[in-house]
């Protein structure tokens, strides 16, 4: 499975999609976070940024860093909250994407992007698919960003390591995807959108 190999097959099944809403809510159907919620969704997107490896292409990742006030820690697409002077999901999650971790615009080759994936936390994120070649240097910021790293595509798109596991979060038991590779602890959300990229893509 080349990235290009991916690429058109990506394209041919994002054509023929239909924009159902995914999310958090579909491993929790009758979470009290989905149906108590108060408020509009916040806007997001996120870059699913394929490195080109010839037949073993990777995903990059990120390690948020500790300090930061919500999901410190946690294993991430580069991304973030759409804001007003952003003209739409693609250019935030390039903007979000070059100020985490210096990935320039001009490398990046979107492909299209997933349906929305809604969050028990209160965000409708957009996630983008797309390109990007092997010489790059990725510089992290550390004002957000512990460490950038990649993960074999394959593996991602592996089922077999698609794993559900459980927490008790705000007195409600929670279900969530989890795709532990080697030291890395990759759930929640993250998992949740390599889940609904498989789905599209190889389901």
């Amino acid at each position: 499975m080349t990235a290009q190999a991916f690429r058109l097959r990506a394209r041919e099944r994002l054509s023929a999609l239909s924009q159902a809403d995914a999310g958090d809510h579909i491993l929790n159907p009758g979470s009290k976070r989905f149906i108590d919620r108060k408020g509009p969704l916040r806007d997001a997107a996120v870059l699913i940024a394929v490195v080109d490896r010839g037949a073993n292409p990777t995903v990059i990742l990120t390690q948020r860093t500790e300090h930061l006030p919500s999901h410190a820690g946690q294993i991430a697409f580069p991304g973030g909250k759409i804001d007003r002077g952003d003209d739409g999901p693609l250019a935030a999650a390039l903007r979000e994407a070059h100020e985490e971790v210096g990935l320039r615009p001009s490398s990046v080759v979107p492909v299209g992007s997933l349906p929305n994936y809604l969050t028990g936390s209160g965000y409708k994120i957009v996630p983008i698919i797309a390109v990007v070649p092997a010489n790059l240097t990725l510089v992290p910021n550390p004002g957000e960003v512990a460490d950038v790293f990649e993960v074999p595509l394959a593996f991602l798109m592996n089922p077999a390591n698609h794993q559900r596991h459980s927490r008790v979060f705000q007195e409600e038991k929670r279900y969530f995807y989890a795709m532990p590779y080697g030291e890395r602890y990759i759930w929640g959300v993250t998992a949740g959108i390599i889940r609904l990229l498989y789905d599209t893509v190889y389901g």
